[in-house]
């Protein structure tokens, strides 16, 4: 692995699944409110670490668990393959450490923690918000899809903001209808889904298969960040 290439880690911590590591950033204030961040199927790269700068640009404390313990994926092949050796219990195991610890720090001004995540990491959000109870205010899914995905969702209490794509391959939007009135009947959340003019993972700035979609990613984090704002505390 070449040094461009290493996981951003700038944290350890322990969760029920042992030690973990992740990247964290902090508001030039010093605190604020806490929002997990989850990794798309690439793994901690620079794009989830730049992620996690403009939340805290924004005044949040962001952290980003690493779901594959460091290492990167190359391709999408290697993404795949790295995610199916991902166990759902696994990482949901990792992410509710995570928000503990992420709760337990000094800057987290909140009693609640935001979760937003891409990809795998958009599923693993709403598992996240299925298992973590009230600890969880906020649940922004971006495109989401793989094993993290819940079956049910009636214990999500978090409020969801979900931003899904039109011409998505990997998980067609009919689908993602299914899933929002799914959510909304199981659960009995505000949940509001939006819907865009693009291919799946158009946030996605590095632009790894050809899909960032500039208009339609800058959108969507502008919806996300204020619904974050708004419901964070």
């Amino acid at each position: 692995m070449t040094e461009a290439t290493l996981p951003h880690q700038n944290v350890t911590f322990e969760s029920t699944e042992g030690e973990a590591h992740g990247y964290i950033a902090v508001p030039e204030s010093g605190e604020g409110p806490g929002v997990i961040v989850i990794q798309e199927w690439w793994g901690l790269t620079d794009h989830m670490k730049d992620v996690c700068d403009r939340l805290a640009a924004q005044g949040f404390v962001a952290l980003a668990p690493d779901l594959y313990g460091g290492s990167i994926a190359h391709d999408g092949e290697e993404a795949g393959e790295m995610m199916s050796k991902l166990p759902a219990e696994e990482g949901a195991r990792l992410l509710l450490g995570s928000v503990d610890y992420l709760l337990s720090r000094d800057e987290v001004t909140s009693s609640t923690v935001g979760a937003i995540g891409f990809c795998m990491g958009g599923g693993f959000v709403l598992s996240l918000a299925a298992q973590a109870g009230d600890k969880v205010s906020a649940a922004v899914p971006f495109y989401g899809v793989g094993q993290g995905v819940p079956d049910s969702f009636k214990t999500i209490t978090a409020k969801v903001q979900g931003h899904y794509a039109e011409q998505d391959g990997l998980f067609p939007v009919e689908e993602a209808r299914k899933q929002e009135a799914q959510i909304r009947e199981e659960s009995g959340a505000e949940v509001q889904y939006f819907y865009y003019d693009a291919p799946h993972a158009f946030h996605n700035d590095e632009n790894p298969q050809g899909n960032y979609r500039e208009e339609e990613a800058n959108l969507a984090w502008s919806r996300a960040v204020q619904f974050l704002k708004d419901n964070v505390s």
